[in-house]
């Protein structure tokens, strides 16, 4: 039996039965092992490197694997006589391995897609003004467990691991019915819904499905990228519509009207993205008039609708549209959190059917059990009472950043007090910008949206959306010292 000088770097990455491993074979393509010989025991082998005997053993499995060696039962370990004629599977090391090439060989269709938005320096920064996220901190995550954990004691689990209905869990789809017509005054039936991953996933199945190149989309201005995004994808011609204190102008959609064919109006009528504003009951069914009259849809965004403050929410144009014009759309991800992805397209049957056949298209199904669960936390009033407790900490938390506003920045930051949502719409004074507060915030500490994103047209924007959901009283303070300090250092 060959003694074997191994040596083995405990301060290394790399795990300490690769090192082992890797020395052996290096130490057989030296020659310094010859084929067919024996190797010493996985005890002995520990003994003499003071490791633990697994770890001898994993080494040996490593080289099993590579066809390095052989066991031979009764006798040992033993070099294999006719060495790997293929190349050695490497190694692992700290370097990373190169990828694929930069660029494919093939020319990419000219295809319009959005960038992919991120938000840079957030984990550098101390405190973040985001764009109006829930306080994941607040999720329920025992009650998703606690659903979660029934399942797997049922015996008809397997069902739920199987393939599922593309439209998605008929169980979630009849407590969602239930919950939608609760809460928001529809009038609809499971067979009115299609579960999606999310607000997002529905919008671009919508834009899919009614917009063809040149057709005109009128949405709102400020107003939310994400939507812009997937209509002009689809090929729309954007129109923007002014958005004022009591949202979407309706005269200059009707307007619009007058002048050119709109296929589409994206509207978010009770917390608008990004100003918050609610579209007032004059112009809502000035909307619905105006939809019926020239023959457009209206994709109504279900945005912050379960986070009201001053009153009981109005309720959505869904739920007093007669004509099948309006198609509805929301998720639970601002209710729940923004990683449980489950939102809805609520619309007439016959563009449901469709919507299901493109979906199954690209995504087949939902996560069942994660829409089984969420049936559950809907039908035991789970879910209504986690939005009691939400709603009543998102409205202490917008009561105290707008103190806090008024008591440090009074001067250089105006703003009106949203009625719900999770974001304060602000405007800077004077000659600051949204662009120069952001740069001077992040090297204090703090990140703050830079407003490129908040108009169509990319201009230099005094506007700033404030979210305050995410972060407690503490940390309010705390961000709004640093924006006091980043605003006045520039007066």
């Amino acid at each position: 039996m060959q003694q074997l000088a191994i040596t083995v770097d405990r301060t290394l990455a790399l795990p300490v039965y690769v090192q082992i491993a890797g020395e052996i074979i290096a130490h057989i393509q030296r020659g310094s092992i010859r084929p067919g010989a024996q190797l010493p025991g996985s005890r002995e082998l520990a003994e003499q490197l003071q490791i633990q005997r697994k770890t001898v053993r994993a080494a040996y499995d490593e080289l099993y694997a590579q066809s390095w060696i052989e066991t031979r039962p009764r006798k040992g370990v033993f070099v294999v006589s006719h060495l790997p004629e293929v190349k050695p599977r490497p190694i692992p090391t700290n370097r990373i391995p190169d990828s694929y090439p930069n660029q494919t060989l093939f020319e990419l269709p000219k295809t319009r897609l959005p960038p992919l938005r991120s938000v840079p320096g957030v984990r550098k920064s101390v405190r973040v003004f985001d764009n109006g996220f829930p306080d994941t901190r607040l999720t329920p995550t025992d009650l998703l467990i606690r659903e979660y954990r029934r399942f797997a004691n049922f015996q008809f689990t397997r069902k739920f691991l199987s393939y599922g209905p593309a439209q998605g869990s008929e169980n979630l789809r009849i407590e969602l019915a239930r919950f939608l017509n609760d809460t928001r005054g529809l009038h609809i039936s499971p067979d009115n819904i299609l579960i999606t991953k999310g607000a997002q996933m529905a919008m671009y199945l919508v834009g899919q499905l009614l917009i063809s190149p040149g057709d005109t989309v009128m949405v709102g201005d400020p107003g939310f990228f994400g939507a812009n995004d997937v209509f002009e994808q689809a090929g729309a011609r954007i129109q923007c519509v002014p958005v004022d204190a009591r949202g979407m102008d309706m005269d200059v959609v009707e307007a619009i009207c007058r002048r050119k064919k709109v296929r589409l109006l994206y509207v978010v009528p009770h917390h608008h993205q990004p100003t918050s504003v609610t579209l007032s009951p004059e112009r809502r069914m000035q909307l619905l008039t105006l939809s019926a009259q020239y023959g457009f849809a209206v994709l109504e965004d279900d945005y912050d609708y379960d986070f009201h403050y001053a009153s009981s929410p109005v309720l959505p144009l869904a739920s007093v549209d007669q004509d099948g014009s309006v198609i509805y759309a929301g998720s639970f991800c601002k209710t729940i959190a923004p990683a449980i992805r489950i939102g809805f397209l609520v619309a007439p049957e016959n563009l449901i059917e469709r919507a299901t056949r493109l979906r199954y298209l690209i995504d087949r199904q939902g996560e069942s059990l994660l829409e089984e669960a969420m049936a559950n936390l809907l039908k035991n009033g789970d879910i209504n009472r986690h939005l009691r407790k939400a709603n009543k900490i998102y409205h202490e938390r917008r009561d105290v950043l707008c103190q806090l506003l008024r008591d440090q920045v009074a001067e250089e930051i105006q703003f009106d007090v949203p009625d719900g949502g999770m974001g304060v719409w602000a405007t800077y004074t004077g000659n600051l910008t949204s662009k120069t507060v952001a740069e001077r915030a992040a090297a204090l500490g703090l990140w703050l949206d830079s407003g490129e994103n908040y108009y169509y047209e990319k201009t230099q924007s005094s506007h700033v959306r404030l979210g305050f959901a995410s972060m407690n009283p503490g940390e309010l303070e705390q961000a709004v010292f640093l924006l006091a300090k980043a605003v006045k250092s520039l007066r």
